[in-house]
């Protein structure tokens, strides 16, 4: 076995006589980055050693129609994490459903679970209910339902990942707690368990031992956190390094969701409020100018803009300019105090008060991240 082994380095060696230059320096740079990553690996276990703690078991609830990046995001993240960590101390993962028979993710990717139900009687370290698009709309799965209810208790942490917060909910546990779902089906989620706490631009939120996140991707975010959380920031940002995302994204979901959602009969006195605001999103705008293009008092439009929209005037004339100042940031170069004077704000300061007190972001920041391709070219 030496014998070959040596034959093969020595033939290696002269293979690479004949490599050209660059490719030499790229195996070469990436041997060295591969054997950097261990020594990182072999220095965090070091150093991250605390007391003894016992593997984690992290079980993830899944059923028909449920999102697979719900299930394999936070997954990958403790896989890896298991890299990091002294042995002994990182976690292992199960997926849990009615049954074992294959079940179809919402991409149309097939699934089997390791434990059922009935079989699942032990504790978990970490339960967490993955969504699916279904979930807000469907009706509750009895089984789930029914598993859901018992389970937690025993759980040191339990929660959901996007969608997956209904099906919390229809098990009662929620109400009374601070939860999270996907932006689009926050309003759902608030109306349909009226008792829980729903905080739309959250991306996970921990209420005790519940613990709930965002939209599919912000699962990863949450795992990341719970491992940040056991282990310490230096596995966490190892971990997200190795999986090519942010370790802690900056601002919330809003900056991903449509701000402004007002939806008004084309002929009511609120839409042609509506329009004029849109229409002239430069201009100063007071309750008693909306009130001259509503044709009503000004404490009558009040009333009737927060019966019909759910917000103020105020509110809707800043989510109109959040709004309009995203577009253009997204759609071109133009300076910042430029889209901040055309849209209303009459500065930059304003414009990043407003944008990181609403969005959780600046709008350097929000440019970075969603600007277009042809934008970023000077188209």
């Amino acid at each position: 076995m030496g014998g070959r082994n040596r034959a093969g380095a020595m033939a290696g060696e002269a293979m690479a006589r004949f490599l050209p230059s660059h490719v030499l320096v790229a195996r070469f740079a990436r041997n060295a980055a591969d054997a950097a990553d261990r020594d990182k690996r072999t220095a965090i276990r070091a150093s991250g050693r605390r007391s003894p703690v016992s593997v984690q078991t992290v079980a993830i609830v899944i059923h028909e129609g449920v999102q697979a990046l719900d299930v394999a995001g936070p997954i990958d993240v403790f896989a890896e994490a298991n890299a990091y960590v002294p042995a002994g101390e990182g976690y292992a993962m199960q997926l849990i459903a009615a049954d074992r028979a294959p079940l179809r993710a919402s991409n149309g990717m097939r699934l089997t679970a390791d434990l059922r139900f009935a079989e699942a009687t032990g504790r978990f370290d970490i339960l967490l209910v993955a969504g699916g698009p279904a979930l807000p709309d469907g009706e509750p799965d009895p089984q789930l339902t029914a598993w859901l209810r018992e389970a937690p208790r025993r759980a040191d942490l339990y929660g959901s990942i996007c969608t997956g917060a209904f099906a919390l909910g229809h098990a009662g546990l929620i109400d009374g707690r601070r939860v999270t779902t996907h932006w689009q089906n926050a309003r759902k989620l608030a109306a349909r368990f009226p008792a829980a706490h729903v905080e739309p631009d959250l991306i996970h939120v921990r209420d005790e031992r519940l613990v709930t996140s965002a939209g599919v991707t912000a699962g990863i975010d949450l795992a990341l956190a719970l491992v940040s959380e056991r282990h310490g920031s230096a596995v966490a940002v190892s971990v997200a390094k190795r999986l090519v995302v942010v370790a802690q994204r900056q601002g919330g979901q809003s900056q991903f969701s449509p701000y402004l959602a007002v939806a008004a009969d084309p002929a009511s006195p609120i839409a042609r409020v509506r329009d004029h605001v849109m229409a002239h999103i430069g201009e100063k705008h007071t309750l008693r100018s909306l009130a001259e293009q509503a044709g009503m008092s000004a404490r009558n439009l009040f009333r009737h803009f927060v019966q019909e929209t759910g917000m103020s005037p105020h509110e809707f004339v800043e989510r109109a300019r959040i709004d309009a100042a995203r577009m253009v940031l997204e759609g071109s170069n133009r300076p910042l105090k430029a889209v901040a004077y055309d849209c209303g704000f009459g500065t930059a300061d304003r414009m990043r008060i407003v944008f990181s007190e609403r969005l959780g972001i600046t709008p350097a920041h929000y440019r970075a991240s969603f600007r277009r391709s042809d934008a970023a070219r000077g188209g």
